[in-house]
């Protein structure tokens, strides 16, 4: 390994070597002006190891063909590629077998093919359950699908601590015998709430609903059991798990998956087609229209090979000592208010919060200036800033190559921030003011 790189203030913990791993990450070694590069938006976008993108290089120099439609060498190749990332997936997230894997473009279209999908067992008097701290994805989808049958949307609150409020919940029977489908996030992109899906699967299941699970968020920072969630329908995305953009996966249960129509109609979904009418393939490819994102599921493949190399297990661990030691060192910034948890226990590394009198994109910019990357903004998560009273947050977010180093800059920065918008300023008339 190179030894030119500047330590970032990383040590070896229980075997795991945060700068080792930084090293694969040739972004990480920027600068921002004179400042190093301090990314903290893993919950947005993910950055890529060496190997991922050489992955994805190495598919377009040698092996760039169609999938299931060329039979010679390099289309057997790029065939061979693609359903081996299927069945190199299932086992990652613990599912029963590769044709249970669906490739979209991203977890949206895999969030929009589960609601539209199932909205063809909807109707009147029918409805649909989720959360007000919901990613955008897994909320105008279903309202859509509820304006189209004729069903009723019905949500989750949460507490003032961010978790989900089953209490009340259960007092108000939310989740009864006319729920057909309950959609959740099994960790908030906003909170870091990490939710028990288990519970809310069995809730589900009782009055016979099908539950969907928008694991974006999770499936990048800790071992994943679909199976063991008693989920039936889990999206996710590449972007976020050091992968490609432009790919999304859902998994369902096989049972449930050929009950389902198609979602989109075009090459590769079919089975027969006449004028008349047409007949459509079995699962996974009822759902996979059109040439799908080969190269990106080679590059996703890679990407798991990578995770799998450091081991889920102590990445999680990672991600928990930095969210850990995030809050504490955050909790010490004045006029900073954390949404969400604000101690590490069910809980992932996304932490948003306010500073007084200065608004987020303020915050983001200043921030900016200095080299940290963090999001400001409501991070498609409208309703759930309304329910907290703010219009907006910033957040910073944490992944495997994340140090205590970079969290103490952003505490830095954060109080260079505040400093600079509530000391006392000159006008230009000479007069003392304070910037609001």
């Amino acid at each position: 390994m190179p030894d030119t790189l500047m330590s970032t203030g990383g040590a070896v913990v229980d075997g795991y070597d945060v700068d080792a791993v930084r090293r694969d990450f040739p972004a990480l070694a920027r600068t921002v002006g004179d400042h190093p590069l301090v990314y903290l938006d893993s919950a947005n976008t993910s950055q890529k190891p060496r190997q991922v993108i050489e992955a994805l290089t190495d598919f377009y120099a040698h092996h760039n063909a169609n999938v299931a439609r060329a039979m010679h060498m390099l289309g057997a190749e790029a065939t061979a590629a693609y359903e081996g990332a299927r069945a190199k997936i299932a086992t990652f997230i613990g599912a029963a077998e590769a044709r249970e894997v669906i490739f979209t473009k991203n977890a949206s279209e895999a969030l929009n093919l589960a609601a539209h999908t199932l909205g063809s067992r909807l109707g009147p008097g029918d409805e649909v359950v989720i959360s007000v701290m919901e990613h955008h994805s897994d909320i105008v989808p279903w309202q859509l699908v509820c304006q189209r049958t004729g069903a009723t949307l019905r949500w989750f609150d949460v507490t003032e601590e961010g978790r989900l409020d089953l209490v009340k919940a259960e007092a108000e029977g939310l989740v009864n015998e006319r729920t057909k489908v309950v959609a959740i996030t099994r960790q908030s992109n906003v909170l870091g709430t990490i939710n028990p899906v288990v519970t809310i699967a069995r809730m589900a299941h009782a009055v016979g609903a099908v539950l969907v699970v928008d694991a974006s968020q999770s499936v990048p920072q800790m071992p994943t059991d679909v199976a063991g969630w008693e989920a039936d329908l889990v999206a996710f995305t590449g972007h976020k798990m050091v992968g490609p953009t432009g790919l999304g996966v859902l998994w369902g249960r096989y049972d449930l998956l050929e009950q389902l129509p198609p979602f989109l109609g075009g090459g590769e979904m079919i089975e027969v087609v006449r004028m008349e009418g047409s007949t459509y393939a079995p699962p996974p490819y009822r759902f996979e229209a059109g040439t799908p994102p080969i190269a990106e599921t080679v590059m996703l493949a890679a990407a798991i090979d990578y995770l799998n190399g450091i081991g889920m297990d102590r990445i999680a661990a990672h991600e928990q000592r930095i969210t850990a030691y995030a809050l504490g060192r955050l909790a010490d910034v004045q006029g900073l208010r954390i949404l969400g948890p604000t101690e590490a226990v069910d809980r992932g590394g996304a932490i948003s919060f306010s500073l007084e009198g200065v608004h987020p994109h303020d915050v983001m910019t200043m921030l900016d200036s200095r080299g940290v990357a963090v999001r400001g903004g409501h991070h498609c998560a409208r309703p759930l800033h309304d329910r907290f009273g703010v219009q907006s947050s910033t957040r910073a977010s944490f992944y495997l190559y994340t140090t205590e180093a970079e969290v103490d800059a952003l505490a830095e920065a954060l109080d260079y921030t505040r400093d600079f918008f509530t000391r006392p300023r000159t006008s230009t008339h000479g007069r003392r003011r304070r910037a609001g």
